[in-house]
């Protein structure tokens, strides 16, 4: 198996075309066209969501928990590596360093994914996973991984928010927030920033 690292980078989310309830998590060749597609659980699709959005939950979820668990004892993860795909499984690992040593602790991707964008740390995987994995997105298929990953309008295109005041947005942005409903303050934060944009 080739040990060259390919660095990756997060693509998007979709809803899962082919099973219920689960997210497909795209992660991107940086220097590349390849993609990698991995189903994950709908409770890690929301930690990188929010993490994308750059949404900030009133208490930690369990990957801040994690994050400030570690910083507490002084441990730092320093990259993310996708080093196994078995019967469709990616396996991951962190690479952690603690006073000057390094540790390699073993991860589900999706948990992995999620603390990578917690410490800011890059997530790699190696050549021959992304060989065997790796797919080439045409433009059209692009296009619908990102308008999956908005999944923010009714069917006619229009924010089912498009009609209200930008006070009334930023209102009900604080009560998603605090409810904890991150996919409807997802929503809410694409309109204000639609309208500050034009």
């Amino acid at each position: 198996m080739s040990k060259k690292k390919v660095k990756l980078n997060i693509l998007g989310l979709s809803y899962s075309q082919t099973q219920s309830g689960a997210y497909a998590l795209v992660l991107a060749e940086e220097e590349g066209e390849r993609r990698i597609p991995i189903i994950i659980g709908g409770v890690e699709a929301q930690s990188i969501a929010i993490k994308l959005e750059g949404l900030e939950p009133p208490r930690p979820l369990t990957h801040d928990l994690f994050l400030n668990f570690s910083k507490a004892f002084n441990i730092d993860i320093i990259e993310v590596i996708i080093y196994k795909l078995e019967e469709g499984i990616f396996y991951s690992e962190l690479v952690c360093i603690k006073d000057g040593q390094e540790l390699r602790i073993d991860s589900r991707t999706s948990d992995a994914v999620a603390l990578s964008l917690r410490f800011n740390c890059p997530i790699y995987t190696y050549e021959a996973i992304i060989d065997s994995a790796g797919i080439v997105l045409d433009t059209n298929t692009e296009n619908e991984v990102e308008i999956d990953t908005e999944e923010k309008s009714t069917e006619g295109g229009e924010s089912k928010y498009s009609t209200l005041p930008i006070e009334e947005l930023n209102k009900l942005l604080e009560e998603a927030i605090s409810k904890e409903d991150y996919e409807k303050a997802s929503e809410i934060r694409d309109e204000i920033q639609k309208r500050s944009a034009s």
